[in-house]
């Protein structure tokens, strides 16, 4: 099974366009957006997981 690895284009101009709002954040913000982008990963994760276990 080959699973992409890389962004795609649309993938690609979104990640573009936060980085430029990033730049308008200041430390305090960067880090609560850091902090809440982790923590919906991290449940992206669990779902994942628990998707698995249902297959």
């Amino acid at each position: 099974m080959d699973i992409p690895i890389g962004l795609n284009l649309e993938q690609e101009f979104t990640l573009r366009t936060y980085k430029e709002q990033v730049k308008k954040l200041s430390t305090e913000e960067s880090q609560e957006y850091l902090l809440e982008v982790l923590r919906q990963l991290m449940i992206k994760e669990n779902m994942i997981k628990h998707l698995i276990k249902q297959a």
